[in-house]
């Protein structure tokens, strides 16, 4: 994907000033009032126009987006296929309530997912994002038992340091401390329950070898059954691969076919959460074709790579299992938005399917993948490494990877950061430099108040030039911020 023009922006600014300064620093540029209440500490700039992995913001500089957003535009934008496929249906048909009326991209969108399942899924539904996805997989388990006679099932057991969206059940059932801690007085920990992270760079225990490890975590997940009631727990929850909480972790081999064991064992569901690593992220169609040891699940929330950002759209696939439950009884999904099977979010999540089943991006993603793992390990690690001392680890797959900081050793006496944190002055100064990446914090421990991660995700048709210079300026963003903070 070539840029719209050359050029990238420049200078030193600080995180804390970006919303009273312009990005090189200088107070030249007033921004214009804003209406918007705004998710951040400071005034984001605001994007005017973008193609491919580039965003152009309103006074012309550009910025090469390296994490899709928040690992969305796996496509990048102005796909003229994708657009082409928008328009078409708009002139057909806009909107229909799905109580009424079905409509054609709905129907062969889901059609579309449930056949390139390899029969792991019958039916889906649709929603309009992640954490909708997440309420109507926890909605459509509990419908599942209602209905095959199992009321007593009310229990949902996820992991601490865990994401599954930012609604006040999907934040109960998800174990984010920092997200979960002003709505904490009103969250459900009735039904929800939480057992220790797959995290084995952190937690696994200086004796143990990674079998030993899994075993361990299936005991406590069987554990955890057993002391609820093994016939009172709807499922157990997880993300594939690690998201934005701890960075792009993945479980040890053979932890998801044993969590999966324990489902099996007890006849709860077994429930995978894919909406930011599924759909090609991670190199295959589901991540946990790659990374889940093939356990395929009985329920499975995607989202962002469904639509990539051309539209707000989620789904929630489920096996035949779950299907035949629910076709045996009422014979419908019990749960359901205004916007629920948009035609047009629909008509563009489909026109991103084909786009990258034509182009064989997610065999790209793969490849390219590696050549993005090979580049990170090449400047992050080793005696002359970029942050030398204070890279903790490097892990990811497909096209989805985080560096990991650790600021607890020593040498890190000799820094000062003040009231800041690492990783949001590398994502903010990187943002200077012409580079989108995301920066995380509080990943390292369970109580969330430690660990600093960089998380890349680019879209799947990125280059090996815009990988380069996504990874030398990552290298040179990293230097700044630590030259800058010695004491």
């Amino acid at each position: 994907m070539k840029p719209p023009r050359k050029g990238h922006i420049t200078g030193t600014g600080h995180y804390r000033t970006i919303s009273s300064h312009t990005m090189n620093g200088s107070a030249s540029t007033e921004l214009e009032p804003t209406s918007i209440l705004h998710r951040t500490s400071w005034r984001p700039p605001v994007a005017a126009s973008a193609h491919g992995m580039y965003v152009v913001l309103g006074d012309g500089r550009q910025l090469l987006d390296a994490v899709g957003g928040a690992a969305v535009a796996c496509v990048g934008n102005g796909v003229p296929e994708v657009i082409q496929g928008i328009k078409d249906q708009a002139e057909k048909v806009s909107y229909v309530y799905n109580m009424q009326l079905s409509n054609e991209p709905a129907e062969e969108l889901a059609k579309l997912l449930t056949s390139s399942s390899n029969g792991a899924f019958d039916l889906c539904g649709f929603v309009s994002g992640g954490s909708e996805a997440m309420e109507g997989v926890i909605k459509l388990a509990r419908q599942y038992f209602f209905e095959t006679g199992q009321p007593q099932r009310t229990n949902f057991i996820a992991r601490q340091l865990s994401f599954h969206g930012n609604t006040v059940a999907t934040l109960s059932l998800a174990y984010h401390p920092t997200r979960r801690l002003p709505y904490k007085a009103i969250l459900d920990e009735k039904n929800f329950h939480h057992v220790s992270p797959a995290y084995a760079k952190r937690f696994q225990g200086k004796d143990e070898t990674e079998e030993q490890y899994v075993e361990r975590l299936r005991q406590e997940l069987e554990q955890k059954f057993i002391a609820l009631g093994p016939d009172t727990v709807i499922g157990f929850v997880a993300e594939t691969v690690v998201g934005a909480t701890t960075g792009c972790v993945p479980a040890p081999k053979g932890y998801f076919a044993a969590m999966k064991s324990v489902c099996d064992k007890y006849g709860a569901l077994f429930i995978l959460d894919e909406v930011m690593s599924g759909m090609g992220r991670m190199g295959t169609m589901h991540a946990w074709e790659s990374f889940g040891d093939g356990a395929a699940p009985d329920i499975q929330a995607v989202a962002k790579g469904l639509g990539g950002g051309y539209a707000s759209i989620g789904a929630v696939l489920m096996s035949k299992r779950v299907a035949n439950g629910i076709r045996d009884s009422s014979g419908i999904w019990k749960h359901g938005h205004t916007y629920q099977a948009h035609p047009l979010a629909c008509a563009a999540a489909l026109a991103v399917q084909k786009y990258i089943a034509a182009n064989k991006l997610i065999d790209n993603c793969q490849k390219q993948g590696q050549y993005l793992e090979k580049l990170l390990r090449s400047k992050f690690e080793g005696p002359n490494a970029v942050g030398g001392p204070f890279v903790f680890d490097i892990r990811g797959g497909g096209l989805f990877w985080a560096i990991e900081f650790d600021f607890s050793g020593e040498k890190a006496s000799l820094l000062d950061f003040g009231k800041d944190q690492f990783a949001m002055l590398v994502q903010a100064r990187a943002l200077e430099k012409g580079v989108i990446v995301m920066g995380m914090t509080g990943g390292a421990n369970l109580q969330g108040t430690e660990g600093d991660h960089i998380i890349l995700a680019p879209a799947y048709n990125v280059t090996n030039e815009e990988l380069e210079k996504i990874v030398d300026v990552l290298g040179e963003t990293v230097e700044d911020v630590l030259k800058s903070h010695k004491k």
